[in-house]
């Protein structure tokens, strides 16, 4: 009988990428997580209708960038 595997834990080495890139202290951690799961809440929310496919998130220490994907770039600008 089989092991039961997460799908995307498994395929992001070979054709997915981590969705949020940043490092940090054990401290910092939550704070980051918390923040960037408000962000991606904020983004879906406003966007709603733009079809957003993907939030990239990336942190370096004193900036933050977000890259979004979507299908209907018009409605994001």
């Amino acid at each position: 009988m089989g092991q039961k595997v997460n799908p995307i834990g498994f395929r992001l080495a070979v054709n997915r990428d981590w969705r949020s890139r940043w490092y940090a202290s054990p401290q910092e951690m939550p704070e980051f997580l918390h923040s960037d799961i408000q962000i991606r809440d904020y983004v879906k929310k406003k966007l709603q209708y733009a079809a957003v496919s993907k939030i990239v998130i990336e942190r370096a220490w004193n900036s933050i960038r977000v890259t979004i994907f979507t299908a209907r770039p018009g409605i994001v600008i």
